[in-house]
């Protein structure tokens, strides 16, 4: 990625700081609308609960999965994919109309799926990641950057995969729904895995003296192998024996690839260290499925490391970071920014840690954990509505 462009506010013209810029690059609306959507989104499962939707398309866990994936996770994946993809090709990727039009496209997909009208809500919600596929092959095809193509792959697959979840909802094949689910998870947890391992030695190394992170050629097929064998697992139905395997050898080839990035170098760093964090849940996760393939765990727990841990820690950390560099403020974290990043990691930790240890309480544990992730994306969503919306502080496009 290009190298970030930190000034002081002060040095900033006056008239900079006038104007809408909302659709002058992907981050900015789509950064937003998740965060924003993050801290709504458990007021609208209560609404269901309650039996206040009961002609909603998608209802209860199933609504709650989705959203998560197709919602929540897939606005911030496209908004840096377009943000990043800029970068990697050198050419424009979405702004202003067509940029306003997918975003809007997402929003249909959000309401779309509270209302009776589930056909509608298949296309879609199938529509969003293969629109942004496209949008984004245009510049990387257009540049050759042929290293980066396997991101308009993976869109398309999580594009495949709604559909599945859509069709099987609809009864239309004899599939569980969440198939389409843990395949959209695995496939998360690919982009995840590929962009830590390019990014968070990276930052380390940029910012801490002396870190030494290192990236190991064997570790990183390995790591990155087994989980696409993991996803190979799952897409087949292979025994839950073959996938217990599989998640153990994928534990600890990226506990190996976490460690070799020296994370305890960055405790001085805080957007740094956040993302350090977030990536530990991924080991964790990998070796709670292993034992929830066995019946051991609740595979709840698994997929809340993945998702509450490891890419809520990512996407705060990363929104965080990617809001100040391309708008060309000081890559520092402020209060408000480690109070974000303190109320998600305590959603992980009272979700995953108290079920574990105290089932009795599990209860408990999602309204607390809730409450910590809808107060860290909501604060995330005012602290930055200022941010995403206005011109850069250095007078450049984006």
């Amino acid at each position: 990625m290009a190298p970030y462009i930190a000034i002081k506010p002060s040095q900033a013209p006056v008239d900079l700081q006038s104007g809408f810029a909302l659709w002058q690059l992907g981050f900015r609306p789509f950064y937003l609308l998740a965060s924003t959507f993050a801290a709504l989104s458990i007021g609208l499962w209560a609404v269901q609960f309650a039996g206040w939707l009961p002609l909603a398309y998608l209802q209860g866990p199933l609504w709650h999965a989705h959203e998560m994936l197709f919602g929540f996770a897939l606005a911030v994946i496209v908004g840096f994919l377009f943000t990043a993809g800029r970068n990697w090709s050198g050419r424009p990727t979405p702004t202003g109309l067509p940029l306003a039009a997918l975003a809007a496209l997402w929003v249909a997909g959000r309401i779309l799926v509270l209302t009776p009208l589930g056909w509608t809500a298949a296309l879609v919600n199938a529509a969003f990641p293969l629109a942004s596929a496209v949008a984004l092959a245009i510049p990387l095809v257009g540049a050759r950057n042929r290293r980066n193509y396997f991101f308009i792959g993976l869109l398309l697959l999580l594009s495949g995969a709604a559909l599945a979840f859509h069709l099987s909802a609809l009864g239309v094949i004899r599939v569980p729904a969440w198939i389409g689910i843990q395949l959209a998870l695995d496939t998360l947890l690919f982009i995840m895995a590929v962009m830590g391992g390019r990014v968070i030695p990276m930052f380390t190394n940029n910012a801490v003296a002396g870190a030494n992170a290192t990236r190991r050629p064997l570790v990183e097929r390995a790591a990155l192998g087994a989980v696409l064998a993991l996803f190979l697992t799952d897409a087949l139905g292979l025994p839950p024996t073959v996938v217990a395997a599989v998640a153990l050898v994928a534990a600890l080839a990226h506990l190996v690839r976490w460690l070799l990035w020296r994370p305890w170098k960055s405790v001085d760093d805080t957007l740094v260290l956040v993302l350090h964090l977030a990536y530990a849940w991924i080991p964790v996760h990998l070796a709670l499925r292993a034992l929830a393939s066995h019946g051991w765990v609740s595979p709840s727990l698994a997929t809340h490391a993945l998702t509450v841990g490891a890419a809520g820690g990512l996407i705060i950390g990363m929104m965080v970071r990617t809001a100040r560099g391309h708008t060309a403020r000081v890559l520092r974290a402020d209060a408000f920014d480690t109070a974000c990043f303190l109320l998600v990691l305590l959603a992980a930790l009272v979700r995953i840690v108290v079920p574990l240890f105290a089932p009795a309480q599990t209860i408990t544990a999602v309204l607390a954990s809730a409450a910590f992730w809808s107060g860290g994306f909501g604060l995330y969503a005012v602290r930055y509505w200022p941010v995403l919306t206005r011109p850069r502080l250095d007078g450049q496009p984006g």
